[in-house]
């Protein structure tokens, strides 16, 4: 049976390319708001950390209706460290909208989605966006997504894949590259090229779980489509996977929803080829499946990928510790990680021999310095170390993560970016000008990556755009230089002042300001040399007849630089502890004792 009345798309591509932002027109003109309802912008990124970053981090499911039909629409992350996400949600879908910025054209991300779709057999809409940018390239960026199109294997039916042309700001569309005054055109293709699904309505219930979300009150929410056969609340059900990884065991469908718009809305029964959210089935996860009582046919689900950076998360041991988190503790800690774990599949956490300690692996840097920033926001004090690798033996070789970057760059910062990559083992694939700038692709270990942007932003003038995408393991690459920079120690515990500063700024880059509290063995700066300074940040002048204390306003200081959470673990040392609070992010030496240190690195 086909569901003429349904079609299910998600929409892919590069971050920062406008899929939120699309989303945001498609919900406004298909009428899913009133007229005179205020409604914010990036309506689908829910949390705070996506409104703030401009980031998609957690696939969202919307619906809307047109002439009859319910478009359910998933916006995907574009982030390459929440590309689980992506892989997930496309088991959901019959077609996807292939967004592509129309100045930057593909990007890493693109391709790593795309080929996900192409392998699934998804039909593709291209959809060139932004088109009222200054620079849009819009012929060469179709012939770029053709090209793409091509090195990914892609079938005759899908090189021919219809293209549109939108401003997701304007919230247009068009076939032509003249611009349109709506979004019908879109609507209309999705309605005429998308298929509808085909479903089996007779038979065993079958639901393949593809995302899971989690409520404090009920539990874990599974989000997937039915396969086949009908869904009712109360019906009695059988969980397991295709990969045989658990028993399976007996449930029960609690409450049933399908997403109407933004809202969603409790349904007695669904059926197969429909999008529904069913909560009440203890430890579901994503890739179980869900049958008949008694009749389990498990839906082939591709594994999560594995992680591929590992931190520790400890607790906070500093001398300013318990000062400003309400969650301090071991057990505060170990059960807000393992909390995280029920509805992010791609998190691992394990134990130490420190009880005080935990293992975090995840995606990427970006992952892990999301969930840090999601804790620290809701209370919690921990300290973190610097992210590293996990490394595979393969045929009995070490093997390491290697990611795909794609950087584009002025013409003229070609030439430290090649030196930069060089030194840390990176791997130049392809070189294209485009326009005034130039476009690099590298092969590059994950790890060579750390600490690399702040470098990079400095190198290219702030004109730089970088991208990555993990691209498989090969055996490892050799040593690769550390940190060149040496960190400025504070000396004691007290206050920062101006005249310990003023002397404290020969030595090296601040990250502090006068009337800062500092502690011994937390990083006030950065030094030049690859060795660490101790400086004295809270030495005051010494009054004397000839020496007034106010002569200090003289002093002029260097302003400071701000460390963000990510530029604060890029600058980490092995040495070195990130503490994290509510409202502080400090750097600190792992044995704060300047005295210890120094004996330590006597017996070396």
């Amino acid at each position: 049976m086909v569901r003429e009345d349904l079609r299910n798309v998600a929409i892919i591509a590069h971050v920062d390319h406008g899929k939120t932002t699309l989303v945001d027109q498609m919900l406004k003109q298909s009428g899913t708001f009133r007229e005179n309802q205020a409604v914010e912008e990036r309506v689908m990124d829910s949390n705070d950390i996506e409104r703030e970053r401009g980031i998609t981090i957690l696939a969202k499911n919307t619906s809307i209706k047109y002439k009859d039909v319910k478009i359910n629409v998933i916006d995907t992350p574009g982030h390459a460290d929440f590309g689980g996400e992506v892989e997930r949600v496309l088991k959901m879908v019959n077609g996807v909208l292939l967004l592509v910025d129309a100045a930057e054209g593909p990007m890493p991300q693109t391709r790593f989605v795309l080929q996900k779709a192409l392998e699934l057999g998804h039909k593709i809409i291209i959809v060139v966006n932004k088109i009222d940018r200054p620079d849009a390239r819009l012929k060469e960026v179709v012939e770029e997504v053709l090209e793409l199109l091509l090195d990914l294997d892609a079938t005759d039916e899908q090189l021919d894949s219809p293209v549109l042309f939108c401003s997701g700001r304007d919230g247009t569309a068009s076939l032509t590259m003249d611009g349109g005054t709506d979004m019908i055109p879109l609507f209309d293709m999705i309605l005429s090229y998308v298929p509808a699904p085909e479903v089996e309505d007779e038979g065993d219930m079958q639901y393949l779980v593809s995302a899971i979300d989690y409520n404090e009150y009920v539990g874990r929410i599974a989000i997937g489509r039915i396969e086949r056969g009908t869904m009712t609340v109360n019906q009695d059900v059988t969980i397991g996977d295709y990969h045989n990884t658990k028993q399976e065991y007996r449930g029960k469908i609690v409450t049933m929803y399908q997403i109407e718009g933004l809202n969603r809305v409790p349904v007695n029964e669904a059926k197969a080829g429909d999008i529904v959210c069913i909560s009440g089935i203890e430890n579901i996860t994503i890739g179980d499946t869900i049958c008949d009582f008694g009749k389990f046919d498990p839906v082939p689900f591709v594994k999560i990928s594995e992680p591929t950076v590992e931190m520790t998360f400890s607790v906070n041991n500093s001398p300013f510790a318990g000062r400003e988190g309400k969650f301090v503790t071991t057990r505060h800690i170990r059960d807000r990680l393992f909390k995280e774990l029920l509805k992010d599949v791609s998190l691992r956490v394990s134990e130490t021999d420190n009880a005080d300690t935990y293992r975090v692996a995840g995606r990427g840097e970006m992952h892990l310095s999301i969930l840090i920033e999601n804790m620290r926001r809701e209370g919690y004090e921990l300290g973190v170390s610097t992210p590293r690798v996990l490394y595979r033996e393969i045929d009995g070789k070490l093997n390491e993560p290697i990611e795909r970057v794609v950087i584009d760059v002025p013409e003229d910062c070609v030439g430290s970016v090649m030196e930069k990559l060089g030194s840390r083992k990176g791997e130049l694939q392809a070189m294209n000008p485009i326009g005034s700038r130039m476009r690099l692709e590298f092969l590059i270990p994950a790890r060579g990556l750390f600490g690399y942007k702040s470098e990079f932003l400095t190198d290219t003038k702030g004109e730089g755009i970088m991208s990555s995408v993990f691209e498989g393991y090969e055996p490892y690459k050799g040593d690769i230089p550390k940190r060149a920079q040496g960190s400025l120690v504070a000396f004691e515990t007290g206050e920062a002042v101006t005249y310990g500063l003023y002397n404290a700024q020969e030595r090296g880059e601040l990250f502090i300001t006068a009337g800062t509290q500092v502690y011994e063995g937390m990083v006030v700066g950065a030094s030049p040399k690859s060795d660490d300074l101790v400086v004295n940040v809270c030495k005051r002048k010494h009054l004397t007849n000839t020496r007034a204390s106010g002569s200090d306003d003289a002093l002029r200081l260097i302003p400071p630089r701000n460390m963000s959470l990510e530029d604060a673990l890029e600058f980490l040392a092995d040495d070195e502890l990130l503490e994290v609070t509510p409202k502080s992010i400090r750097i600190r030496k792992r044995t704060l004792s300047n005295t210890q240190r120094a004996k330590d690195r006597a017996k070396l």
